[in-house]
Parts: structure tokens; C-alpha cells; sequence
């Protein structure tokens, strides 16, 4: 089998990460594009040997890129088409059919009960997406609870399948060596108490929830924010304003997977922390929640579909929070006074293991295949193979 992957960018992010993950796990052979920002996870994927084309696209109607498309999609013969986030998954779509390509498979990484991909819901938006929707073949919700949102969107039912984000928990696995050699680059205090953030920098993370509630916390606790975007400015204001500025410390963009860059890589920095906390009040998923529980982490969160669609048992460290400083002060406190506790991943870690997600993601394949062979009739006079 020959697959297309068709991604909006390929900057530092969860979809985009996912997706690397997800090609070194999956037997299929994969080839990439990605419509804009070529990024860190692009190197990543070329390191891999993955072969990635950029296409160039200059904004959401540069529609030049369409026949751009197609003529990839169709040079490349290839059997199936997978389109990721909104823009890839509308342009994907439509250029898959335009080559010939019926095999047409969209994952939805972000779709929340108001935004989607930080986008508000408009009636125009949700009316874009279904008009893209109706030209694959099967849409794939990266939780139940984004399935029953596109459900009520009017997805029909068959079309969906539910296919987790996964991790590599061997990656996570803690790590004592990988936490001191973290703490020092990182000039962390090896008694400090570390409460890690993991996510994009952006309004809707809520990272300033953390920020206020480490002011009521002892001078003894720091902050570890990993991840990029463009709220990082206003966090670093928000930070001094509430003096904790020297108790704050932005990593930038780490990647889960080693791609060369310097410094310690994501599962590093979770080795690295006490407890991870994730104030955002809408995913779609809640990966970052479920990387901190691979790393043997207690967590704080306040929205984890993840986690949401489990029963208690399978993740006991994980504790919902209302999205307040106080309540997150309150919570990280009681954290800390419980004092460190085995560092041992959970059922819910084990249940998105990659190798189990790109299992799911292949019978989606299958099945997507199978439909369009179906619907090809017999030559007449021939027999079916």
C-alpha cells in the first residue's frame, strides 16, 4: 500500500507530532505533504527517510494550490489519501478526488465544543468542513467525545472511526538519569518542586491559570512551560507582573521524538517534573495529560477526553480541577505535600500505546480500501481476484 499524508504544517505541535509517531509505527508506505511551514517536524520526518514536499501555499484561498495538489496526488499513484487538520483535510480531499484517488481518510485532531483548531465555530466554518467531509471515505475522531461532536455536526455514524493519539511509552518511561541531567542544563535546584505545563503556547492552554497559582505557592516550586506559540510574550509579562518571573522557565518547542536539536527532548523534561498540570478547559483529546501519566506523573487537568472516557481506575493520579489559580494552587500544594510518590505509568498510559493506536489506524485503511475495491466492477467476462 502507497499513502499520502496531506498536513496543514509541520511546526512543532501535537497533530503534527502525532503524525511522525504514527509513520514509524505504521506498515505502509507513507510519503508527505505538508501545505505550509515546513518546521522542525519536517526534518524530523526527512531524518526518518519519510520523503516531504512542501506546496507552498501562501493563505486559506490560495487555490492555486489545489491543482498543485492533485498533480502530487496523482504522480505519486498512490492508494490512499490521509488529510490532517482543517485546511489539509478541506484541499486534500478535494485534490484526492480530482486524481482518482476514492480512498480518502481525515483525521479530526481538534475539534472542540467551540473552536476547532483555534478557529471559532461559525456556522460558516462548520458548513466548510461538512461540504470537505462528504468527499472521503472515513473521518477518524481522535477521542469518542470527538466522535459524538461530529455526530451532532451531521457526520453520519459509519463514516467515523474512533482512532486515539498514542504514545511511545518506552520513550516516557521516567528516567533518574535523563531528570538530574535535565534539572542541571536547566539549572533546576535537584529539591525543587517542578510543575510541568506541555502544550502550544496559545490563549485557549490557559498556561497563565499556572503562572497566578505558582505566586501562592512556596518559593521552593517552579514552573516548566514546554512547548511554543504566540502567547509566550504575554506569559513572560504576566509572570514578572505576578513576581514569579525567576521561578518560570520557557523551554520553547521540544519534540517527543529525538530530532537533533539541542537541549533535553520532551520525555527528558517529563522525567524532570513533580507533577503535570493542564488548565486548558476544552480538548479534543488531552495528550499532553496522558504524556505526563506515561511518565509515572500525578496529574492535574481540568478537559481530557482521554481520560474522560475511561473509568477512574485506569489513571487514580489523574485529579480534575476547575480552571481557576486558586484551585490549581490548592491542588498542586496537596501534590506536594503527598511528597513523590512510584513512578510507574498507569492502565491509561498503557491504553494509548502507539503501537495499539497505528493497529486502529491500519483496519481503517483496510476497511477504506476495501470500499473503494468493492465499488469497481468486474471487467466482463473476467473473474474477481
Amino acid at each position: 500500500m502507497r499513502a499520502l499524508q496531506v498536513i496543514t504544517g509541520l511546526g512543532v505541535g501535537g497533530a503534527e507530532q502525532q503524525l511522525r509517531l504514527l509513520l514509524r509505527h505504521l506498515p505502509v508506505d507513507c510519503d508527505v505533504v505538508t501545505l505550509t511551514d515546513p518546521g522542525p517536524v519536517a526534518d524530523g520526518l526527512v531524518a526518518d527517510g519519510v520523503r516531504v514536499t512542501h506546496l507552498g501555499m501562501t493563505g486559506n484561498r490560495d487555490l492555486t494550490a489545489l491543482p498543485r495538489l492533485a498533480r502530487i496526488v496523482r504522480r505519486g499513484r498512490y492508494d490512499l489519501v490521509h488529510t490532517h487538520l482543517y485546511r489539509a483535510c478541506l484541499y486534500g480531499r478535494i485534490a484526492a478526488r480530482v486524481a482518482g484517488v476514492r480512498a480518502v481518510v481525515g483525521t479530526e485532531h481538534s475539534l472542540g465544543a467551540t473552536q476547532m483548531e483555534g478557529r471559532p465555530l461559525t456556522s460558516g466554518v462548520r458548513a466548510l468542513y461538512l461540504l470537505g467531509e462528504r468527499l472521503g471515505r472515513s473521518t477518524v475522531a481522535v477521542s469518542p467525545t470527538v466522535a459524538e461532536r461530529l455526530t451532532r455536526w451531521g457526520v453520519p455514524g459509519p463514516r467515523i472511526a474512533v482512532v486515539p493519539n498514542g504514545v511511545d511509552l518506552a520513550r516516557f518511561a521516567f528516567d533518574p538519569a535523563a531528570r538530574r541531567h535535565a534539572r542541571d542544563r536547566l539549572g533546576l535546584p535537584p529539591d525543587a518542586f517542578v510543575i510541568g505545563g506541555i502544550g502550544r503556547l496559545a490563549p485557549g492552554k490557559r498556561f497563565d491559570v499556572l503562572i497566578h497559582a505558582l505566586a501562592e505557592l512556596p518559593v521552593e516550586c517552579r514552573l516548566l512551560l514546554v512547548g511554543g506559540g504566540p502567547e509566550e510574550s504575554a506569559l513572560r509579562l504576566t509572570a514578572r507582573a505576578a513576581g514569579v518571573a525567576d521561578r518560570v522557565l520557557f523551554t520553547g518547542e521540544r519534540p517527543c521524538v529525538p530530532d537533533g536539536s539541542p537541549g533535553p527532548g520532551l520525555p527528558a523534561l517529563t522525567s524532570a517534573m513533580d507533577v503535570l498540570a493542564s488548565p486548558s478547559p476544552e480538548e479534543a483529546f488531552g495528550l499532553a495529560v496522558v504524556e505526563g501519566l506515561a511518565a509515572g506523573l500525578p496529574v492535574r487537568y481540568t478537559s481530557c477526553p482521554a481520560l474522560e472516557d475511561l473509568p477512574y481506575e485506569a489513571a487514580p493520579g489523574a485529579v480534575r480541577v476547575p480552571s481557576g489559580a486558586g484551585a490549581f494552587a490548592r491542588a498542586l500544594a496537596e501534590v506536594r505535600a503527598a511528597g513523590p510518590g512510584p513512578r510507574t505509568a498507569p492502565e491509561a498510559a498503557r491504553h494509548y500505546c502507539i503501537t495499539r493506536s497505528a493497529a486502529r489506524l491500519m483496519d481503517v485503511y483496510t476497511a477504506a480500501l476495501a470500499h473503494t475495491s468493492a465499488r469497481v466492477p468486474t471487467p466482463q467476462g473476467a473473474s474477481p481476484s
